[in-house]
């Protein structure tokens, strides 16, 4: 259940950034990504405080990304990892463009 709850938010196409909204780095995050033109259904903050399985959500990252912290940015259906990963990104200049040939921009 937990995999699939995941997996139904993360699309090639897509960021998906699983969130606890009281978490400063988790508002880091959306602060940042917010500042983009992402075209309409292309950018979705999951907030998994409101999930049944909160602590499965995070033992499936663990697995699957090798951590358990959030936020948890994925691009298109590669996880990119936490806020530190995506401000480097953006201070590279290289986070524009990764959200340019996923096509949400």
């Amino acid at each position: 259940m937990t995999q699939k709850f995941v997996q139904s938010k993360i699309k090639s196409d897509k960021v998906a950034v699983f969130i606890k909204p009281t978490c400063p780095y988790c508002q880091k995050a959306v602060k940042l990504l917010k500042k983009y033109p992402f075209k309409k259904d292309h950018l979705e903050f999951i907030d998994i405080t409101t999930e049944d399985d909160m602590d499965g959500i995070q033992d499936y990252f663990q697995q699957t990304t090798g951590a358990r912290t959030v936020p948890r940015v994925y691009i298109g259906e590669v996880c990119i990892g936490g806020y530190s990963d995506l401000a480097a990104l953006e201070e590279q200049g290289k986070l524009s463009r990764k959200l340019k040939e996923i096509g949400a921009l």
